[in-house]
C-alpha cells in the first residue's frame, strides 16, 4: 500500500479509507514514515527484529532470485530462530500474541509458531492462521481479509483482561488483487468520473501516473472495514484508551509491473525501487495519553524503530543487543525531538517491478542511491525535490563524497552482501537474465 492510498495523506485519492482516516485524527500520522526495504519480506524481518535486513540475511522477497548483468547476493530463506523477535519479548513479558495472515519468514520450523505466536498456528506457503478455521469465501474474502478481522476480533474479546500483542499483517493489497464483487462493481461506476490511465517511464519500466482501478479500491475498501472492525472491538472491550495501535505498509504502492494497479504520485514509482514511491509508507501509531490526537511528525524514522518503541510504550526495559538499529519514538510521540540520524536501505537484487541493484542513505534532507551495475550515484534534496526528478549529483561533490562513504561504511558494519558479475549475462540478448544460473 502507497502513502498516497491513504485519503489522510491524500486527499484527492481515489480510494476510499474512512477508518484509517478517522484512526489518524486520534493518533500521530508521520509524514516521513519508511520500510527498509522496497520489498515485503525484509521490512518485515526488520520490524520483528529491530534491525537492518543484512543482519539478518534477508534482503529481498523470500523466493526472488531474479538475475541480470548482476547475479543478486544470497537471500536467505528464513529469519533466524536466534532472533529475539518483537513477539518473543512481549510474550515472555506475559503478553499473549496474536498471528493472521502474510509471514513470509519462513515456513515449517521457521512459522510464526517458531517466533513468539501461536502455537497452533496453521498454514503454508507463507500464510499462517489460527486453527478451526472454516475456508474463506474466494469471491468473497479474496485476500482472506474478512477472516483476519473475525480472529483478531475474537482474540480481542477473549484476552481483554490480560495484556496482548495481535500483529495482523493483512495479505491485501498485495498482488493479485481482489476484493468483494459488490465493492468492485461500487468503484466500477466512481471510475466513470475518474481520471483515465496515464503512463510515465522510468529505467524503461512503465509507471502508473493516477488512480482508477476498481478492483484495487474495492480491496483497500475491504482492508479499511476490517481496520474499523478491529478498532470497535476494542472500543467494546474497553481498551480503546489502554491499547496501543501501529499501521504501516511493508512497501510502497505497486506502480511498475506485476499489473500496476496504483499510482504513488508525487512520489516517484513505487515497490522494488528505492525512489520514494516504494519506501516511503503510510505510518500512523495510536499511542492513548501519549501522543496528541491529530498530531503530524515530520521527523524521518523507519521500521526498525516499532521494537523499542512498543517495550518503551509498554514501560518494559530496552533490549539493545536486539533491536540494533531501532530508537524509541515516544520522544516524537510526546511532541519532542531525536538526534538527527541518517537511514539505510540496501538492495542488492532485481525486483520483478523493473527496479535493478542498489542501495540509498537518507541524511536530513538528502538522500543518495548508488546504482550497482554501472555505480551510477543519484543526488536528491527530498526537501526542495519530492519527486527525485532533479540529480544534483554533478552540483554538490562533497555532498556525494560524504554521503557515498557513509554509505559503504555502513555497509561494512551490517555484513551486507553485494551482487556479483553475471557470467552468463550477454545485454544483446535479454532473454539471458531468466536463463542466467549462479
Amino acid at each position: 500500500m502507497g502513502q498516497m492510498d491513504l485519503g489522510c495523506y491524500n486527499p484527492s485519492t481515489f480510494y476510499e479509507t474512512p477508518h484509517l482516516d478517522a484512526l489518524a485524527k486520534r493518533s500521530m500520522r508521520f509524514t516521513q514514515g519508511y520500510a527498509a526495504c522496497c520489498v515485503c519480506s525484509p521490512t518485515r524481518g526488520s520490524i520483528m527484529t529491530g534491525k537492518y535486513p543484512p543482519r539478518f540475511g534477508i534482503t529481498d522477497f523470500i523466493g526472488g532470485t531474479r538475475p541480470g548483468k548482476l547475479l543478486p547476493a544470497p537471500n536467505a530463506d528464513h529469519l533466524p530462530l536466534a532472533e529475539v523477535t518483537i513477539a518473543e519479548r512481549l510474550r515472555d513479558a506475559g503478553y499473549a500474541t496474536f498471528f493472521a495472515g502474510k509471514w513470509h519468514l519462513g515456513n515449517g520450523q521457521f512459522s510464526p509458531n517458531a517466533q513468539g505466536f501461536g502455537p497452533g498456528l496453521v498454514g503454508k506457503n507463507q500464510f499462517y492462521y489460527p486453527p478451526g478455521d472454516a475456508p474463506p469465501n474466494p469471491r468473497d474474502d479474496p485476500k482472506t481479509t474478512d477472516r483476519i478481522a473475525n480472529d483478531a476480533v475474537a482474540f480481542i474479546a477473549e484476552h481483554k483482561n490480560k495484556p496482548f500483542f495481535a500483529y495482523l499483517p493483512f495479505l491485501a493489497v498485495h498482488v493479485p488483487i481482489g476484493a468483494r464483487h459488490d465493492l468492485v462493481e461500487k468503484y466500477q461506476r466512481k471510475k466513470a468520473a475518474a481520471p483515465a490511465d496515464s503512463w510515465g517511464h522510468d529505467r524503461n519500466s512503465k509507471v502508473r501516473l493516477v488512480q482508477n482501478d476498481a478492483i484495487y479500491a474495492a480491496m483497500i475498501e475491504q482492508l479499511d472495514t476490517a481496520v474499523g472492525r478491529v478498532l470497535t472491538a476494542l472500543e467494546k472491550n474497553g481498551l480503546a484508551e489502554r491499547t496501543i495501535v501501529v499501521f504501516m505498509s511493508d512497501n510502497g504502492g505497486l506502480s511498475t509491473a506485476e499489473g500496476h494497479p496504483t499510482s504513488n504520485q508525487p512520489l516517484r514509482c513505487g515497490k522494488g525501487w528505492p525512489y520514494e514511491g516504494g519506501i516511503r509508507e503510510p505510518w500512523i501509531i495510536h499511542a492513548p495519553r501519549v501522543a496528541k490526537p491529530g498530531s503530524v511528525c515530520d521527523t524521518p524514522v523507519i521500521s526498525t524503530d516499532f521494537y523499542p518503541t512498543l517495550l518503551d510504550l509498554a514501560g518494559l526495559p530496552p533490549f539493545p543487543e536486539q533491536h540494533r538499529d531501532g530508537v524509541s519514538l515516544v520522544p516524537l510521540l510526546k511532541g519532542n525531538t531525536l538526534p538527527p540520524r541518517p537511514l539505510f536501505w540496501h538492495y542488492p537484487h532485481y525486483g520483478n517491478q523493473g527496479g535493478a541493484p542498489c542501495d540509498a542513505i537518507r541524511d536530513g534532507d538528502w538522500k543518495l542511491i548508488e546504482w550497482f551495475e554501472d555505480g551510477k550515484l543519484e543526488l536528491f534534496n527530498l526537501k526542495n525535490d519530492l519527486s527525485e526528478q532533479h540529480n544534483v549529483a554533478a552540483d554538490h561533490s562533497d555532498r556525494v563524497q560524504e554521503l557515498h562513504k557513509r554509505l559503504a561504511d555502513w555497509r561494512e558494519s551490517v555484513g551486507a552482501v553485494m551482487p556479483t558479475p553475471n557470467p552468463n549475462w550477454d545485454p544483446a540478448t535479454p532473454k539471458a537474465k531468466a536463463k542466467a544460473k549462479r
